[in-house]
């Protein structure tokens, strides 16, 4: 076959007729497609960041001093002191001041021992 068939049979179609109802697809079937893709991505992507954050602050705004936390470079280390953007932190002969946001999750939570 040609490809110059296919231009023929293409020609043999009847054109569109503008009068009848029902000629034109309805608005929403045709947007159905991108719709889906768009809820599809909210609950895959969205959603669940959302869920994360809201969980990481929950977290961040429940530190204190003496709990056991994990950095984001994986510092295992105590909790000495909390301030509004920072935390002091304790991991074997170190003592680091860290932004909150590094802190990643709460080994154990606990109460100051210092001796």
């Amino acid at each position: 076959m040609h490809i110059n068939c296919f231009a023929e049979i293409l020609a043999l179609t009847p054109p569109p007729s503008n009068g009848q109802p029902g000629s034109q697809p309805n608005m929403l079937v045709s947007f159905a497609p991108m719709i889906l893709l768009v809820v599809v991505f909210y609950f895959i992507l969205i959603r669940p960041q959302q869920q994360r954050a809201k969980q990481q602050t929950k977290m961040l705004t429940a530190l204190k001093a003496g709990d056991k936390v994990v950095t984001a470079s994986g510092i295992i280390a105590v909790v000495i002191s909390v301030k509004d953007k920072t935390v002091n932190i304790r991991s074997a002969d170190a003592k680091l001041e860290v932004t909150k946001a590094s802190i990643t999750e709460i080994l154990e939570s606990g109460t100051t021992t210092e001796s």
